[in-house]
Order: C-alpha cells, then structure tokens, then sequence
C-alpha cells in the first residue's frame, strides 16, 4: 500500500516507522510549509497535520480521489465541510479524535459507564485530560470525544472549564513535559468515587490504529469512524 503522510510532526514521524514495518511504502510527505496541487500514485492519505492546515490537506486528497485517515484535532469547525465533499466526490474519510484500540475500547467503557450512573443523581462528573506542551488544542480531541459521549448516555448537556451549573461536565487540560496523552472520567459522591483512566505509553497505539484504519478504508466508500474499523475482528493492531 502506497501512503500520504499530510504532516510530518512526530506522529506523521511514527506512522511513517509503522507503515515501513507494515509493508508499506511512503508515496508523498507534505509537511506544514510544503505546497502540493495534487496526490499520485498513492492509495491512501494519512493526515496528522495541524488545525489550520488539516481542512486544506484533507480536501486536496479527497480532490485527488485519495482516501483519507485524519487524525488532527482543532479543525472540526469545518467537519461537515468535509463530509459534504467526500460524498460529493464519492470518496472516503475517516476521522477519529484518537486512533489507540485501547482508547477506543475505553470509548465503549465510557460509554456504558454514562448509561449505569445516568440515573443516580449522587454523582457528578468531571474530566481530565493530560499531554504534552507541544499539543496546540485544549481540551483534547479525546477529551471531548469522553464528554459528548457522556452527554449523549447522561442528563449533562455541556461541557465547560469552569463549572457553571449542574448540567455542565467540569473539564480539565493540563499540559506536561513529555506525557503522550492521559485521559481521566471520575465520578465522585459525597460518600465514594468511581474513576477509568486511560494512559498512553507512547505514540505507537496511536500510529499503528491510524495506519490499520488506512488499511481498512482501501477500496471502501463513504464517511466512517474508528468505531467502524474496531467492529472488524479480522484487523491486527498488533506492531
């Protein structure tokens, strides 16, 4: 298989060990200053770029017929932009806050978690999220993720830093040297506390999940997420 990289930071750095390891070759790498009219001679396009550059970089491979993974955060402002082109020129996307099967698995434990405690009103919940200084969005692409799927298994509505009301999930960013990402959902009543925690090691999980979705996507059509790619037992996460 023949991959993009549209950005070329320390993650497009680790999807490019990961695809090498894979089988796979490099076709293109455009980093943030690079110009590009058009994508050849590729399969698929992985875009870990940055917020003002991902809409750009993911159009220009949809506009060269190119399938694209994209897992930049900040950028989802024009989401449905993007949505709206891919199904205009028949191709594919795929977007994910997080690519790690184990974030995702943690996804589906939220999840389930928001739908057990949704009706026992002791708790409140919070959030946490923790990751490197070079990290250029707060919260993280996770983090919100975490929120809008316990606003959507919950009685909350909103998320916020600082907490205004009982329907808000008290959100909090901190930023550290050298954490490749830390994720907390804690629920806490005066008499316990009931917390799932996610951390990552290093960048692997999350270049090994982008580059499986990149797998996955060849010779499909339509909009997707990385729950799609998770239901098939058949991939190997495996490094």
């Amino acid at each position: 298989m023949k991959i993009a990289l549209l950005g070329y930071g320390k993650m497009g750095k680790e999807i490019e060990k990961i695809s090498i390891t894979r089988g796979h070759t490099i076709s293109l790498i455009k980093d943030k200053n690079d110009f590009v009219e058009s994508i050849n001679n590729t399969d698929v396009a992985i875009d870990f770029s940055t917020p003002d550059s991902a809409y750009d970089n993911i159009k220009l491979a949809l506009n060269s017929s190119v399938p694209v993974i994209s897992g930049t955060t900040g950028w989802l402002k024009n989401y449905d932009k993007i949505v709206e082109f891919s199904k205009k020129t028949n191709t594919s996307f795929l977007y994910s806050s997080n690519y790690s099967l184990g974030v995702n698995l943690f996804f589906e434990l939220n999840k389930k978690l928001a739908k057990l405690i949704s009706n026992h009103n002791d708790y409140e919940v919070s959030i946490s999220e923790t990751h490197h200084l070079e990290k250029l969005d707060k919260p993280s692409g996770t983090a919100i993720t975490i929120a809008e799927d316990i606003i959507n298994n919950s009685k909350y509505q909103s998320w916020a830093f600082e907490k205004n009301n009982s329907s808000e999930i008290k959100m909090e960013s901190l930023r550290i040297t050298n954490v490749p990402g830390t994720h907390i959902v804690n629920y806490s009543s005066e008499i316990d506390s009931i917390e799932i925690k996610h951390i990552a090691h290093n960048r692997k999980g999350f270049a090994v999940g982008a580059v499986v979705a990149a797998e996955w996507i060849i010779d499909k059509k339509g909009v997707f997420d990385m729950s799609d790619v998770i239901k098939d037992s058949k991939l190997n996460f495996q490094i």
